[in-house]
């Protein structure tokens, strides 16, 4: 006595060795797909693709090497200041926080929160 077995991803009926999963190539893709976004993966897919937003918008911002911009702007084209991937400090111990190549630096001027936008120097790197 042989029991039906279904596809994991759209739940039709496997016909074919015993050991089957999907149906086909689409569906057994598809449900992989989806376990990654749901399991331990999905923690670095987040911090991944917000380092590449963060990124993505302090490009944007600081086409000349150097700006400022209030930090509300940033926030609403999806900019989160938790995500960053080094930081650097400067000989007035103030602490840039970089997105790979793209720093920032938090001021308040005239009672308003706005970064200092900058681009990673050779002379910044460790001697």
């Amino acid at each position: 006595m042989e029991t039906e077995k279904h596809c994991l991803a759209c739940n039709k009926k496997l016909e074919g060795r015993p050991d089957k999963k999907f149906c086909d190539p689409y569906c057994k893709s598809a449900w992989h797909y989806q376990k990654t976004k749901e399991g331990a993966a999905g923690f670095y897919a987040k911090v991944d693709r917000q380092l590449k937003t963060n990124r993505r918008i302090l490009k944007s911002f600081n086409k000349a090497g150097k700006a400022t911009v209030r930090a509300d702007i940033l926030k609403q084209h999806g900019f989160d200041p938790n995500y960053f991937t080094h930081y650097w400090k400067n000989s007035k111990k103030e602490v840039y926080l970089f997105v790979y190549e793209f720093g920032f630096l938090a001021r308040y001027e005239n009672g308003k929160k706005k970064y200092v936008l900058v681009t990673w120097q050779t002379y910044m790197e460790k001697t």
